[in-house]
């Protein structure tokens, strides 16, 4: 069984899309959840209108996404488990894609995660590249190479190695799949699953400083060496958005 958690707040420009997207992939092994953060536009009225496609959804005050996450996995049934961001849309047959591909690997219930490929999206919907690679260590330490929207989680992921870190408000995600270092179990499927938005909050100065922290206290990175990525990193950073303010799509790649 899959489980899909989504988290929101204030998502009422974006939420009809992504449930549009979701809600024709369900079924009896597929089910959504969605935790709102007390939402004050017409997010509570639009999932209400969809209530009978969700399996389970609050609407409370929290403190940040990853609480909310933790939140949908105390309530998730799944053994694989999906986290989808109100503005992403999951591709037609995802699901299905991603259950043949589970079929189609021997001892599949070992691994920890399997991830696929997204669209990434400016403001107009204009495709502006893809992303997501194949996990490989020790290169994942340097950089987050996986597309983690519309990635599937084992379960045994946060079993082994427990829920998401409430402290980090950005990278948390990140910060959860290095605890396993080199020991996790990944598989990729080379196809696009999701169609999401370029921007927010991580892409910032502040997810950079947030995943070198995780790098170096969770994944055991060498604090200068990733000290330096981390500069790397931020001069790419500032030559993609000066380059997005003179209309050019830049996307430097380590």
């Amino acid at each position: 069984m899959i489980t899909i958690i989504t988290a929101t707040y204030n998502a009422d420009r974006f939420l009809v899309n992504l449930l549009e997207s979701v809600v024709p992939q369900l079924s009896k092994n597929v089910e959504l959840v969605l935790i709102d953060g007390g939402s004050t536009d017409k997010t509570i009225e639009i999932i209400e209108q969809y209530e009978q496609h969700v399996a389970y959804w609050i609407s409370e005050k929290d403190a940040g996404i990853y609480d909310a996450w933790n939140k949908g996995l105390r309530n998730a049934k799944g053994d694989w488990i999906m986290f989808l961001g109100a503005d992403d849309m999951l591709r037609k047959d995802a699901i299905a894609q991603y259950e043949k591909f589970l079929d189609s690997i021997p001892n599949s219930h070992e691994l920890h995660i399997v991830s696929s490929k997204a669209q990434m999206l400016d403001q107009s919907g204009k495709s502006i590249r893809v992303k997501g690679w194949e996990w490989k260590w020790p290169e994942f330490l340097k950089e987050m190479t996986i597309s983690h929207p519309g990635a599937l989680h084992s379960k045994k992921l946060f079993e082994q190695y427990g829920v998401f870190d409430i402290s980090y408000k950005i990278t948390g995600d990140y910060e959860l799949l290095l605890r396993p270092r080199q020991q996790l179990k990944a598989a990729f499927m080379d196809e696009i699953t999701v169609d999401m938005s370029e921007g927010g909050a991580s892409d910032s100065t502040r997810a950079i400083k947030e995943h070198l922290r995780a790098a170096v206290h969770t994944g055991g990175a060498n604090e200068l060496s990733a000290k330096m990525n981390a500069r790397v990193v931020l001069t790419k950073f500032l030559i993609k958005k000066l380059s997005r303010k003179a209309g050019l799509n830049v996307y430097l790649k380590k």
